[in-house]
């Protein structure tokens, strides 16, 4: 019967040693399946991939937002904490032990009985008492313990650190996109208000021919009506533009500032280049699989120590003491060491410790199936954005060439109007076949560079591996 308890820590004491988080599957595919066109060997520096675009004004923005952005500023606090408890971690696990020191000062007045003067008892009079100590704590890791919680708060730092390496990854395409999508209504806002001009001046044209009867009555109703539609599409879109541009100052920090303030030149940015990528190269570019990995590290590194929970403890306490005492005729001085050791050793705690390393067990299998998805996630969008970016770049060009066959119809049709040898529905058709296919192009090459900045971002752009992330300037107080 009394071998129970020995067998019973035994048997804890190797399913514990076999606890371990199994292998993560990182299988990928050799390459992408998107086309040759959606890539180029350029060389692109992805940490600041914004560059590539050569817009002075998108560089501006991201770096301010990477500096100012509340969503920067607060995942960086969150990273200064997790730095701040892996350091603390680290130092519970050292020696532990504080100084104290006492002293006290009494005076004794007898007020009946009999008075002793005798030194060392004495009644009456005044006595001190001063001691110092210092004693130490430390727990002797004979089997890893310490240094798997180490490597815990460690991992669950770094897992931090690429936490906010992927907030500024994300910020910086999040303005870029932004930026991209108040160009986009820059050059919708000038299109709508040129149509307006047009419309203005073709219906002017035709209600001074309805005038003299030239043309039906009821063509200058039919162009006020496509003006009315201008001028109020037009407004739509300068509503549209404003509010864009708000968001991009809040992304940089300038709530404070006008809308006007933000620079949205009426043009398309140039694609450029997205670097050839292989999927395996997501494991060291992508911070949010990083994060991911650095997550299982830290539940693999709990799950040692609650395996290791089962084995015994050791630890040993040194101590320096001084002492001094004076009374009435009487003090003494005295000075001590000690040193002492205790062995700990689970026996009743079995059971609770058996779940806790069952529920780590879990914690660590859920580690490894994020940490899968993460990677799994991460090829999904690079390989999405590869190939929607060649798409876009096909239908960009054939929406150029549609757009200016378009053009050179309309203005024929215009000058034919003019001219009296074609109608009014013949022109205004013609002038709307240019306009939606004009429409089409901006928006085609908008989500073109919208999806370049998918890519990017995919493809893990917007960090550096190699580098310390840079920590947002503090506020001014």
């Amino acid at each position: 019967m009394r071998s129970r308890p020995v067998i019973a820590v035994l048997a804890a004491t190797v399913l514990a040693a076999c606890a371990s988080p199994r292998a993560a599957d990182q299988g990928l595919p050799g390459t992408y399946e998107a086309p040759a066109t959606a890539v180029a060997a350029a060389p692109v520096a992805l940490d600041r991939w914004w560059t590539a675009f050569e817009d002075a004004e998108l560089n501006r923005l991201v770096d301010q937002a990477l500096a100012s952005s509340t969503d920067v500023r607060l995942a960086a606090a969150r990273l200064q904490e997790a730095r701040a408890t892996r350091a603390a971690t680290i130092a519970s696990l050292l020696p532990s032990g504080d100084a104290k020191g006492s002293a006290r000062r009494t005076e004794t007045r007898q007020l009946s009985g009999t008075v002793v003067n005798i030194p060392g008892f004495a009644t009456n009079g005044v006595s001190e008492s001063y001691s110092a100590n210092f004693d130490v704590s430390w727990e002797i890791d004979l089997f890893g313990r310490i240094f798997a919680a180490a490597r815990a708060a460690s991992a669950d730092a770094a897992a931090s650190r690429f936490a906010y390496e992927g907030v500024r990854a994300s910020m910086a395409a999040q303005v870029a996109d932004a930026y991209f999508q108040a160009r986009g209504l820059a050059i919708q806002l000038e299109d709508a208000r040129e149509t307006a001009r047009i419309q203005r001046s073709l219906y002017d044209l035709v209600a001074a021919r309805a005038r003299i009867g030239i043309v039906a009555t009821s063509d200058p109703d039919r162009i006020a009506g496509e003006l009315a539609q201008a001028d109020a599409r037009a407004a739509s879109l300068e509503a549209e533009l404003q509010v864009q541009r708000r968001l991009l100052l809040v992304l940089a920090g300038r709530t404070m500032e006008p809308t006007t303030a933000v620079d949205t030149p009426a043009t398309v940015a140039a694609l450029p280049a997205v670097p050839a990528s292989l999927p395996s190269e997501l494991l060291a570019r992508r911070p949010d699989v990083r994060e991911a990995q650095m997550r299982l590290k830290t539940a693999a590194g709990l799950q040692d120590v609650a395996a290791l929970s089962f084995f015994p403890t050791f630890t040993l306490s040194p101590g320096l003491g001084w002492s001094k005492t004076i009374q009435p005729g009487f003090s003494s001085t005295s000075q001590h060491w000690s040193i002492g050791g205790m062995v700990t050793q689970p026996v009743l705690s079995i059971p609770r410790l058996l779940a806790e390393l069952k529920a780590e067990n879990a914690r660590t299998e859920q580690a490894v199936i994020g940490y899968e998805k993460a990677l799994q996630t991460a090829f999904q969008e690079a390989e999405a954005a590869l190939v929607r970016l060649d798409a876009d770049r096909r239908g960009v060009t054939l929406l150029v060439d549609g757009e200016a066959r378009a053009a050179r119809a309309y203005n024929a049709s215009r000058i034919g109007y003019d001219r009296g040898l074609t109608d009014l529905q013949s022109a205004l058709s013609a002038e709307q076949t240019w306009r939606n296919t004009r429409t089409q192009l901006t928006a085609a090459q908008v989500q073109a560079l919208r999806r370049t900045v998918q890519a990017y971002k995919a493809l893990g752009g917007g960090w550096s591996p190699s580098q310390p992330p840079p920590m947002p300037p503090r506020p001014k107080t």
